[in-house]
């Protein structure tokens, strides 16, 4: 049985990834206008997102994420 804790941070992982996906495909797919330093900082947002939900999701399936630290730089616990 998965802990509550590791499944509150998988849906927020989750809905904060989607929530920057949506702001990258606004700029990439949907022709919204940025500048090249705001669109750096737009795809550093999404990866850091995208890479939170990725351990988040392991973690909830019991997989210790490849670095071995969870996405806070902590020491994965499995137990």
């Amino acid at each position: 049985m998965v802990n509550e804790e590791r499944k509150v941070d998988y849906r927020k992982a989750y809905e904060d990834w989607q929530i920057q996906l949506a702001a990258m495909h606004e700029v990439l797919l949907d022709g919204r206008r940025t500048d090249p330093v705001r669109l750096k900082a737009l795809l550093n947002r999404e990866s850091r997102a995208k890479t939170r939900y990725d351990d988040s999701r392991l973690l909830l399936l019991g997989i210790e994420p490849e670095n071995g630290l969870d996405r806070d730089g902590d020491q994965v616990d499995l137990n």
